[in-house]
């Protein structure tokens, strides 16, 4: 198995609140294609941290950190241009989320997003 589609399972392991989105994600789209994938996890997770959803965005931020740290390349090009990139800009709601980036995400992110 692929290590981006390893990280959409493991993050769906970790992260319950993600298993009926992955479940129509893989129905829908015939099997897993993680960046595809993500721009729901950034919906969920943003949704969560404003507080109307159930999807612990702390669970997630802590698995995507730690999965960034691991340096495998597949896992690092859909964490950063597939969640990082599509989190909230300055003027959105759930902005404050950048926030409570961990420190390998946030170097990310202020690479991709120098501006916010």
């Amino acid at each position: 198995m692929e290590r981006d589609v390893q990280l959409v399972r493991d993050l769906v392991a970790v992260a319950p609140g993600f298993k009926d989105l992955f479940e129509a994600h893989v129905f829908n789209e015939d099997g897993v294609l993680p960046h595809v994938f993500f721009w729901d996890v950034v919906q969920e997770t943003v949704e969560s941290f404003l507080g109307g959803d159930a999807t612990d965005w702390q669970v997630t931020l802590r698995f995507l950190e730690e999965q960034l740290r691991l340096d495998v390349l597949e896992v690092g090009q859909v964490v950063t241009t597939s969640f990082l990139f599509n989190l909230p800009w300055p003027d959105q709601p759930g902005y404050g989320l950048v926030d409570h980036l961990g420190p390998a995400l946030r170097a990310r992110f202020a690479a991709i997003r120098p501006s916010g």
